[in-house]
């Protein structure tokens, strides 16, 4: 077995009102962390400064990364896209491992793929 924690989909829905949140929180500071603009200030004015409220905002956004990355994994969930907000629930199935796959904006799991296939291999749960 690759993990530890295995979900069941009762267990996987259940975590999707607090898990949808923090992907949501994660996108945002991931777009902080990675705003071309924020940069570009900053490089200009860290050799002074430390880039001021720039280097600041990009500084706070790495934390938050970290922090809510940190919170998905230590769930024992898988994140897989940040931008599309899909993350992976490992699970068993007939007892073989395999990942329940969730989007930001479905209403519930509904899929599953094995462990290599990924999401091109997205398989209906019924």
């Amino acid at each position: 077995m690759e993990h530890d924690r295995h979900f069941t989909v009762e267990e996987a829905n259940a975590l999707l009102s607090r898990v949808g949140p923090v992907l949501k929180r994660l996108r945002d500071a991931k777009e902080e962390l990675t705003d071309k603009e924020s940069h570009a200030v900053l490089a200009d004015a860290g050799p002074t400064n430390g880039g001021g409220p720039e280097g600041r905002q990009v500084g706070e956004a790495f934390v938050e990364v970290q922090r809510l990355l940190r919170t998905l994994n230590d769930a024992g969930i898988v994140i897989r896209d940040v931008d599309r907000g899909l993350i992976d629930f490992p699970s068993l199935l007939e007892g073989e491992e395999v990942y329940l796959c969730w989007e930001l904006g479905e209403d519930e799991v509904t899929h599953w793929h094995g462990l290599e296939s990924g999401y091109g291999g997205r398989k209906p749960l019924e």
